[in-house]
């Protein structure tokens, strides 16, 4: 048996009853402390706005971001830091280690041999910082992108290159490669390109909701990605039937379906020091149309029973129509106010339930 299917049987192992003993047990985080890092993601809205100069530059820098996850208690950042010269490098990588957080670099896979230069220069940068893991995602939301086939698998086709020529670079730097599940690829997709590839230092960053959205179980998708987790992205989700499918919206942790301590205790038990981030997205819920046929134009392969019991799922766990955020109506100030809130919460709730 190898390493991956050793974690995974260890994973899948574990019984309700065992997984929700170790729950109890999580939470013993000192108030207004987290080990929990914050991905640059979770600051979308201010991040565009000061990017459009509506708002003055408090995150949009990763060293102002790390700055900002140490005043907020977070335990580190994940974010993109492009190529940097030596001197901001050290600044980075000083503060990081004057205040015990951790860093996770992100960054876009090479489009072809032409782009394997900057690929590189952002994975050094990282490097030097002090990661030891860069975050990928790969496409959009599979569903809206392509509404042909062909278009899915011509894709499908420049992501096999994208990962092939990624790889040499990260095992020559001893980087590990964290590829999202982004609601592109469903999991047998991925998994048959990993597998192909056959890297210790290619995986995955485990997002505990994305998967949902191309009608995969979220306790299945952690099994799954488990044994080939190298980052983890923490968020909570809420459901609500719509005339074309289902509502899917970012919610406060713990405010939502997922059963969050229970994720994470299987998620560590299988992958000790892992690194978890919040990935918080303050905004209006996103729309799956999955009884449209717009959504089967590169689904066919999908079972009808994943969207019956897709669907079932949403009917148990329907949220309110007050549970779902509705943000975009409100003015940029409160869009922001709402966003920084949303990730204090969150980090409160971490540190409490999660000892995150």
């Amino acid at each position: 048996m190898d390493r991956r299917h050793f974690l995974l049987s260890m994973a899948g192992g574990m019984t309700a009853s065992a997984i929700s003993a170790v729950g109890v047990a999580v939470g013993a985080g000192k108030p207004g402390e987290s080990k929990l890092g914050i991905a640059g993601f979770s600051y979308h809205v201010r991040m565009r706005a000061e990017r459009s100069g509506k708002m003055p530059a408090q995150v949009s820098d990763p060293l102002d971001l790390l700055r900002r996850c140490h005043e907020l208690g977070a335990g580190g950042m994940q974010c993109s830091l492009g190529k940097r010269d030596e001197s901001y490098i050290r600044q980075l990588r000083n503060y990081a280690a004057d205040h015990n957080l951790f860093i996770e670099g992100s960054a876009s896979l090479p489009r072809d041999a032409g782009d394997v230069e900057r690929f590189e220069s952002h994975v050094l940068t990282a490097k030097n910082a002090g990661a030891s893991v860069v975050r990928v995602a790969i496409g959009g939301r599979r569903y809206e992108q392509f509404d042909k086939l062909e278009q899915f698998r011509t894709f499908a086709a420049r992501t096999w290159t994208s990962m092939r020529l990624a790889e040499p670079v990260v095992a020559r730097h001893r980087m590990r490669l964290a590829i999202e599940n982004h609601k592109d690829f469903r999991a047998p997709e991925m998994l048959k390109m990993l597998e192909r590839l056959d890297s210790e230092y290619v995986g995955m960053c485990l997002d505990t909701g994305n998967s949902i959205a191309l009608l995969e179980d979220p306790m299945d998708t952690v099994r799954t990605w488990v044994p080939w987790a190298h980052s983890v992205h923490v968020k909570d989700m809420a459901l609500r039937e719509y005339e074309d499918g289902f509502l899917l919206a970012d919610v406060v942790l713990g405010k939502g379906l997922l059963g969050l301590p229970a994720i994470v205790a299987m998620i560590r038990k299988a992958r000790p020091g892992i690194r978890f981030c919040l990935e918080m997205a303050t905004r209006d819920p996103l729309k799956v149309p999955c009884l449209t046929e717009e959504y089967w134009a590169t689904l066919a392969d999908v079972s009808g029973s994943d969207l019956a019991r897709t669907l079932r799922y949403v009917r148990a766990n329907a949220g309110d129509e007050d549970a779902l955020p509705r943000v975009s109506h409100l003015p940029l100030a409160e869009q922001v106010r709402l966003e920084e809130e949303n990730i204090r919460k969150c980090l409160r709730y971490a540190s409490a339930y999660l000892d995150l």
